[in-house]
């Protein structure tokens, strides 16, 4: 079961996610591993155990328009009730709700004009 309140995840989506994948890579030290997403690929990032941390992603497709920022991903109960309160709270809805296999997440802008994604992890 997944912990509400939780960073599960952080991604950067950015134009140019090889020249990206090879920085942190060099710079951080992290492996990557290739996720297909049929044209092009997006990049699972891995520390040196081998345990994926992070994600660098093209900002094509269902990703375009996501800033260049690192987006961390807060495990939330439901995510329909969140989007409910974000613009009554002064936020914004940037993209989604997006549903994946594994859950559904949308990014959103807090009323200070920082970015994050909420998640809420499939049944």
């Amino acid at each position: 079961m997944t912990q509400t309140g939780k960073i599960e995840w952080i991604d950067l989506t950015v134009d140019d996610a090889e020249n990206i994948r090879e920085f942190y890579q060099t710079v951080a030290g992290w492996s990557a591993d290739s996720f297909d997403m049929g044209d092009y690929n997006d990049y699972n990032m891995n520390n040196e155990n081998g345990e994926t941390v992070a994600g660098i992603c093209h900002a094509r497709g269902g990703n375009a328009g996501i800033p260049p920022m690192w987006i961390p991903y807060i495990s939330v109960h439901s995510l329909d009730d969140s989007l409910k309160n974000i613009e009554r709270l002064g936020g914004a809805l940037v993209n989604g709700p997006r549903k994946m296999p594994q859950g559904q997440y949308a990014i959103i802008r807090d009323p200070a004009g920082a970015h994050c994604a909420l998640w809420q992890k499939a049944d």
